[in-house]
């Protein structure tokens, strides 16, 4: 029982790198194109199934609070200070103020990512959505379920796992690692592309996490809008994707910019010093 928590997080990813390995290279071979959805985001969701194969009542209590109406209860190996898990009043299963704000910094970061590039460049590099490949609508909608299937792994799964041990920002910004590493293709780019691309998964990650802590409800389909929100704002207004750096280091300083005011507005008690894991 001692590192059963580690034992979960190396299973889970492990087969959240190699799944989404395999499918991002069996991809071409669906005629799926890109721009619609990239199959590599179901990697999060294989790796979560494959922890629930071995210890599922542990899974199912951590992601509880991922869908409508469940609340969850403490997880089997949780720390009596993981709030998430912990004894406490219970807040609102959904906050209303707290998925607006939410999805407000999301808009933000772009609107700031957006804004300096356009500054920097002359240019406000906006792309009609009429003019895209592929009907908005439904990359609209397959944006949306392939960030849930991210989301399940990273929000709903690996950041309530690893509040079982540690503080939300600690939690947060490991999560933010690993979520950055995860997408090794950035590594093929300019060091100072890596780099932006980090700094904006390690930021988003800590606003996702303060957000989300003591939310006990809908927290697939708020981690899933927020990083659809960013997905469709980096697609319509960034360029990102051609390797350029100035936009992705634009963009990781507009996240770090918009995490800054969840971390001040986070109540001391909310960020503990790392619990022990030694139980």
């Amino acid at each position: 029982m001692r590192h059963k928590w580690k034992a979960k997080a190396g299973l889970f990813l492990a087969v959240t790198f190699v799944a989404a390995g395999a499918l991002g290279a069996a991809q071409p071979a669906t005629g799926i194109p890109d721009e619609v959805i990239q199959l590599t985001q179901f990697g999060p969701a294989l790796g979560v199934a494959a922890v629930a194969l071995l210890w599922p009542g542990e899974v199912r209590a951590l992601l509880a609070g991922a869908l409508p109406g469940r609340r969850p209860g403490r997880a089997p190996d949780a720390t009596a200070d993981s709030p998430a898990y912990g004894p406490g009043p219970a807040p609102s299963p959904y906050g209303a103020g707290r998925a607006l704000s939410l999805l407000a910094t999301a808009l933000l970061i772009t609107a700031l990512s957006a804004g300096a590039y356009a500054l920097a460049t002359g240019d406000a590099h906006a792309t009609d959505p009429r003019t895209l490949d592929h009907p908005f609508a439904l990359i609209v909608v397959t944006q949306l379920v392939g960030a849930c299937g991210e989301e399940i792994g990273w929000r709903c799964f690996f950041q309530p796992l690893l509040r079982t041990r540690f503080g939300p920002l600690a939690a947060s910004a490991a999560v933010g690692v690993v979520w950055g590493v995860w997408h090794v293709q950035v590594f093929a780019q300019a060091p100072a592309y890596a780099a932006g691309f980090l700094l904006a998964t390690v930021a988003m990650s800590v606003v996702l996490g303060l957000g989300l802590e003591r939310v006990r409800a809908n927290r697939l389909l708020l981690a899933g809008g927020f990083h659809t929100l960013i997905n469709l704002g980096m697609l319509l207004f960034m360029d990102e994707e051609s390797g350029a750096v100035l936009p992705m280091v634009l963009f990781g300083a507009a996240c770090l910019v918009a995490a800054v005011p969840w971390v001040r507005r986070a109540p001391a008690a909310t960020i503990p010093a790392v619990a022990s894991s030694g139980r």
